[in-house]
């Protein structure tokens, strides 16, 4: 029998050199001390694995800390009660871990700014109690040899520190997360390592780079919304921008303004699973559009990963079964309730939870359908019915006994069905991200009337263009508000945190 030979327990732990903990009334002082501590950090981690490649010593560990920021204040303090954020709930200590303040600057400042304006305290800067793991030290394209892992004979997980799932979670967005007394409440949604979690997630999933995603978002289930928004982006760039400054596509290619083709990165072998494109502007104002393709598990999948960013807006642009006899083929849709029948979020939204319509996306989606279209007032409900959209996990419901849908879509008084659209509502609610839906009736199977194949082509690509175009001139209308208008106070909860 062969004997295995344990490692030797390792004694000895090494780590950078204390930071002092340092208060700051400037938001943006705050924030360069937050970047230098994490690139500090960070540094030493990266140095660590490589030494430990080239060397093999594996007698030691190695750990760093995610920098933190955090507010005490000992009295309320009266705030303007329109704002939705950027004050705290009650007195106490606040804090929370933080992670590229490089990619966050802009959002971090402003949270700052406003808290310390609210409260008329300083912020404190520090080094966290969370270990950064090693996989979350090494940055989006750091590429690691292969050959390394041969070289060390220890586990990583004895060397260095490793994401921890179980502190990995949704407790604080979901609001059932339990301080423990003397502890801190969180001044943040997403905790740091949460949040890394997501942006390695989203640059699988996207092939693009957490830094170009953009404020306001554009989620659809088909490509041919991706195709012709191509089409636009490139138009675009090649009359000069028009406020945008760049197009950006999968594999990082980016198309500059004033350019007619890419001027730098490559085109994946493979297209991700969901093919993501931006249209940026400065300070990330720009249009960002996402094919999440089918399904309320994608819808989830991507939105969680997304919220982490803070975007201002995101909205649905997709297709539709139309449910009255009414509707035509091309009609469309604007949702102000939803149906869950999607489940994928039973367990961290509860269905008894109602998804408010948020009137600045829902004036603003109608705005769009009347100038793109040129109809108002009474002749604008020819081709647009708002009501209530189902949102179902069975794409094949119709093969099934259709007495029990079909009654409980009647009973709801739905009007449309379809497969995400609840799904990036109800995150949109739970994550604080205001949402909305604008769909197009792309057939009708409660009334046998489905596209043939020459009437899909035509109607393809004329309907899509035309949703497309209304879903863009929506998010300039959403992008011409005031940020602390648009982030609605409904989607607040009694206590939330400070942070948008």
């Amino acid at each position: 029998m062969e004997k295995r030979i344990y490692p030797r327990a390792i004694e000895t732990v090494e780590r950078p050199e204390p930071y002092p903990r340092r208060d700051f009334t400037d938001a943006r002082a705050a924030v360069e001390a937050l970047k230098g501590l994490y690139e500090r950090n960070t540094k030493f981690l990266r140095e660590a694995f490589s030494s430990l490649a080239s060397t093999g010593r594996d007698d030691r560990r190695y750990r760093a800390f995610y920098p933190e920021i955090s507010i005490q204040t000992t009295s309320y303090s009266q705030v303007d009660s329109r704002q939705a954020y950027g004050h705290l709930p009650t007195p106490g200590h606040f804090s929370t871990t933080i992670t590229r303040p490089d990619l966050f600057e802009s959002y971090l400042v402003e949270q700052l700014n406003l808290m310390m304006r609210n409260h008329g305290t300083p912020v404190t800067v520090g080094e966290s109690q969370t270990p950064i793991p090693i996989h979350f030290a090494f940055f989006e394209g750091t590429h690691v040899e292969g050959s390394v892992a041969d070289r060390i004979k220890r586990p990583i997980r004895d060397l260095f520190d490793v994401p921890d799932l179980e502190g990995t979670d949704d407790h604080i967005a979901n609001g059932t997360l339990e301080t423990m007394p003397g502890d801190p409440r969180p001044l943040a949604p997403f905790t740091a390592q949460r949040i890394d979690y997501s942006l390695h997630r989203l640059s699988h999933y996207t092939a693009t780079s957490p830094q170009y995603f953009q404020n306001f978002v554009l989620f659809t289930n088909y490509q041919f919304y991706i195709d012709e928004f191509c089409v636009y982006a490139r138009e675009m760039m090649a009359n000069g921008g028009r406020g945008y400054t760049s197009f950006v596509e999968p594999g990082n290619v980016i198309t500059p303004a004033g350019e007619t083709a890419p001027q730098e990165g490559a085109t994946p072998p493979r297209m991700p699973q969901m093919p993501t494109y931006h249209l940026t502007k400065p300070g990330h104002g720009g249009i960002t559009m996402i094919n999440i393709g089918v399904g309320p598990s994608n819808a989830k999948t991507i939105t969680d990963h997304v919220a982490v960013l803070r975007p201002h807006a995101w909205l649905m642009l997709g297709h539709c079964a139309g449910l009255r006899n009414t509707q035509a083929l091309g009609d469309y849709v604007l949702a102000h309730a939803y149906v869950r029948e999607d489940h994928v979020l039973d367990d961290d939204l509860p269905v008894w939870i109602p998804i408010p319509p948020l009137a600045e996306i829902q004036v603003a989606l109608q705005e769009a359908v009347a100038e793109v279209t040129g109809l108002t007032g009474y002749d604008l409900k020819r081709i647009m019915r708002t009501g209530t959209v189902a949102t179902i996990d069975n794409r094949n419901w119709e093969l099934r006994d259709q007495r029990g849908p079909v009654q409980r879509l009647s009973q709801s008084r739905a009007i449309a069905l379809d497969m995400e659209s609840a799904t990036i509502a109800a995150n949109g609610f739970r994550f604080r991200v205001p949402y909305g839906t604008l769909l197009c009736v792309s057939d009708k199977p409660l009334h046998g009337e489905l596209k043939l194949p020459g009437m899909a082509t035509e109607f393809y690509k004329r309907q899509v263009a035309q949703h497309l175009s209304i879903g863009i001139r929506a998010v300039e209308k959403l992008a011409a508000m005031p940020v602390e208008r648009l982030h609605s106070r409904k989607l607040r909860s009694f206590s939330e945190t400070a942070f948008q």
